[in-house]
C-alpha cells in the first residue's frame, strides 16, 4: 500500500475532492497547511506605495491510502484536478503504508483501504 500525500492549492480542493470520488477513492483526509517552496510568497501591495511579502502561504495536504496497483491513478487524478500550470501548484509525496486497522472491526490489511 502506499500513503499518497498531496500538497495542493485550497481553491482546488472541491476539484481533486470530487475528481477522486468519480475515480472511485472515497477516503481521505484534509489538512490546513502553511508553507513555502519555489514560489516563494506573494508580494502585496499596501496604501501610500508600500509593499509587503507574505512567504508563508496557506495550501491544503490532502492524504490518501491506497493498494499499490491504484497509486498511480490516484497521483494522476490529483495531478489533473489541482494542476493550474503555475508555480504554487505544489507537491505529491508518495511513501510505503506497512499496514492498516480498520478501528472499528480490527481488520487489517489492503482490504481494509
Amino acid at each position: 500500500m502506499k500513503k499518497i500525500e498531496a500538497i495542493i492549492r485550497p481553491e482546488k480542493l472541491d476539484a481533486v475532492k470530487n475528481a477522486l470520488e468519480d475515480t472511485g477513492f472515497l477516503g481521505l483526509n484534509i489538512v490546513h497547511v502553511t508553507g513555502r517552496g519555489v514560489q516563494k510568497g506573494i508580494v502585496h501591495g499596501g496604501r501610500g506605495g508600500e509593499t509587503y511579502t507574505v512567504d508563508m502561504l496557506p495550501k491544503l495536504k490532502i492524504e490518501v491510502v491506497a493498494k499499490d496497483a491504484d497509486a498511480q491513478k490516484v497521483v494522476d487524478t490529483i495531478i489533473g484536478a489541482a494542476k493550474t500550470g503555475n508555480i504554487g501548484d505544489g507537491k505529491i509525496f508518495i511513501t510505503p503504508v506497512e499496514d492498516v486497522i480498520r478501528v472499528r472491526t480490527g481488520e487489517r490489511g489492503e482490504d481494509v483501504v
